[in-house]
Parts: C-alpha cells; sequence; structure tokens
C-alpha cells in the first residue's frame, strides 16, 4: 500500500509518502499563507524524493478541518482532483484527530487548535472518539479539559490551555505528524474518513444581501 498524505489545514504545508508501513519521503514548510501555490510542488518534490511516480499511489489522505477555511479547502480540493485523476480513494481525516494521534493511539490523547475566533477541542482514548470534536470558549474548554485525566493535548495553544487549568499535559505541535498519519490511515476503510470539510462553526463573513 502506497499512501500519500497531505495538510494545509493550519499554519504549514506538508506532504508524506509511505510505502507498505515505511515512510520514504516527509516535508514540512512552515507558512501562514501561500498553502495553495505551494502544495503542488512541494508534493512533487516529495514524490520525486520517495522515487514514486503518482501511478503508483493507492490512495490520498488529507487532512479536512478544523482549521483555517482558506487552508481546509485548498488541501481538500488539492486531494480530492489527485484522487478523482488518479482513480483513487481520497481519505479525510480531522485535524483534531491528527493531531491528538500523531504520538501514538494509546491512552487518552486530546488536541486543542486555537484559530481568530475559534478554539477547537476534541480527544480520543486508545484510538477511539472520547470528546467528540466540537468549537467551543475558552471556559468551556477548560470546563471539559478538567473530565480528562491522565493523558496529554497536542495542538497549537495546547501548552497555554493546559497552562490555564486542563487537567492534561500539554505538547505545542504546530501541525500534525504526517509521517504517522500516512502510517495509521494506510489501511482504513475510506467510508469511515470521507473527505469532506470539518469546519465546526459558520463562516465569520456573512455574505451581503
Amino acid at each position: 500500500m502506497i499512501v500519500l498524505a497531505i495538510d494545509t489545514a493550519l499554519n504549514a504545508c506538508s506532504a508524506a509518502v509511505a510505502a507498505d508501513g515505511v515512510v520514504l519521503a516527509a516535508r514540512t514548510e512552515a507558512m501562514t499563507r501561500g498553502q495553495a501555490e505551494r502544495l503542488a510542488p512541494l508534493v512533487a518534490e516529495v514524490m520525486a524524493e520517495a522515487g514514486m511516480g503518482f501511478t503508483a499511489l493507492n490512495r490520498i489522505i488529507v487532512t479536512a478541518g478544523p482549521g483555517s477555511f482558506t487552508g481546509v479547502r485548498v488541501g481538500l480540493a488539492f486531494a480530492r482532483t489527485l484522487a478523482m485523476a488518479l482513480g483513487l480513494p481520497c481519505v479525510g481525516v480531522s485535524t483534531l484527530e491528527a493531531l491528538a494521534l500523531s504520538e501514538g493511539v494509546g491512552g487518552l490523547r486530546a488536541a486543542c487548535i486555537v484559530t481568530p475566533g475559534a478554539l477547537y477541542l476534541g480527544a480520543w482514548r486508545d484510538g477511539v472518539v472520547a470528546l467528540e470534536p466540537r468549537a467551543a470558549d475558552l471556559a468551556e474548554a477548560r470546563a471539559l479539559l478538567a473530565g480528562l485525566e491522565g493523558g496529554a493535548l497536542y495542538g497549537p495553544g495546547a501548552l497555554a490551555l493546559a497552562e490555564a487549568g486542563g487537567a492534561l499535559v500539554g505538547h505545542a505541535l504546530a501541525s500534525p505528524d504526517l509521517r504517522a498519519l500516512a502510517l495509521r490511515l494506510a489501511h482504513v476503510d475510506p467510508a469511515a474518513y470521507p473527505a469532506d470539510p470539518t469546519y465546526l462553526r459558520p463562516p465569520g463573513a456573512t455574505p451581503p444581501l
């Protein structure tokens, strides 16, 4: 099984290629904008580094949000278009799940993403959802974390939230580990991980009447 994993949902542009349980190539470039222009060249570079042609791929994996509205759309559009062109399944995964399980699936692992005007939170215990991903304000997030003990909290803003009253230890991951993501989702059922956007809140902008 040869998979390509892509992430542009947060403040980075990332891609990784894995084959039969081995990561062949991976790159992450920090950026707050410009993912749309950088993603295709970055993927081509990672594929070349892995020594793979695109026709060798068996599936595409992409983070589906929450995160930046623009970043989520960039990653999903690229992944779905590439998958369609190659006739491959496209697997979408919550950015929160990708962050929380970046360092393994055992025990209690939560993730927190903070964007302008929103905070997102979710938790998994032994790889199974323990707290459904949701948008929350700071007080609600602290209350939810207070009910979770003995685990770790990952993601941008995780350290600050943990220090502000959470019961979990914070790890300030800026973006998901695509090496781990490519390996973990290589054999999941694509029907259980549809490549649909996960915004968790309505858009901040309102169209004119």
